[in-house]
């Protein structure tokens, strides 16, 4: 796999599946790095790495939603031979829901299972303006997350750096019109979210059980916004939970898996 799109930090070759994850706005494919400690080894991780950051810098930044799920619909194709998880989180779990609606379109392999992460069903989406802010205002919203070390903040290197970058990824997340769906989707959909959460609620995440016509789990992790970043191994553990079993069944009869695209 060639594509500046896909990082796979620990490679699995012999691996039965995967978990495909996206990351936050102004995230990179690194957030989810560690997450191969706590997973078995017929689990492979493959993380998304988005334009126009750290080995991407130069790459051309994509700030509107439809645009972004077309590139991803291409370049997961290699990802699709066998079973998947896709994981989003915040700004991640919008894409992961787009993008599932347009394999659905393609009759592409669908996830086995889409973990929505902080971020609420597409009924409650909001739209907003602070990507327009100036810096000052923009770094306090970003210093409220506390995903961002206060000593970043205050470098004008990092700000001239990456503000562009958040600023993107929050012009595409707040100007996003979820697609109105015709029908709920066939995928198992679970809705992960902090107790602690001042982005959205738990009633909103809970929500996400309208999209979906399979079945529904929203688990709720001590915490705030980022609440995976310090429960990173209880996070893993329940994402693949119900997954392993589902992968005993599939290998039992090869048969049930969908075509290979």
């Amino acid at each position: 796999m060639l594509s500046p799109w896909l990082r796979i930090y620990q490679p699995r070759p012999k691996a039965t599946a995967r978990i495909v994850c996206l990351p936050h706005a102004g995230g990179t494919a690194s957030f989810f790095r560690d997450w191969n400690r706590y997973l078995p080894g017929n689990i492979e991780l493959v993380a998304i790495q988005y334009p126009g950051r750290q080995e991407r810098l130069d790459d051309e930044l994509i700030n509107n939603m439809a645009a972004l799920t077309e590139e991803l619909a291409e370049e997961i194709r290699p990802l699709l031979d066998r079973p998947y998880i896709l994981f989003g989180h915040s700004m991640g779990a919008a894409v992961c829901h787009e993008l599932c609606l347009l394999l659905t379109q393609r009759r592409l392999r669908l996830p086995e299972r889409l973990i929505v992460s902080a971020r609420e069903a597409p009924m409650h989406n909001l739209t907003g303006r602070l990507h327009l802010a100036p810096d000052s205002i923009f770094c306090e919203k970003l210093s409220s997350l506390g995903n961002t070390p206060p000593e970043l903040l205050h470098s004008d290197e990092w700000r001239k750096l990456m503000l562009p970058v958040i600023r993107n990824d929050y012009q595409l997340i707040e100007t996003y019109q979820p697609t109105q769906q015709s029908a709920p989707m066939p995928i198992r959909i679970s809705a992960f979210v902090g107790s602690k959460d001042n982005e959205l609620t738990i009633a909103q995440a809970a929500d996400w059980s309208a999209v979906t016509s399979k079945p529904f789990e929203l688990r709720i992790f001590e915490g705030d916004h980022f609440y995976l970043c310090e429960r990173c191994a209880p996070v893993v553990t329940e994402a693949i939970r119900s997954f392993q079993l589902q992968l005993l069944n599939l290998s039992s009869d090869a048969k049930t898996w969908p075509s290979t695209p």
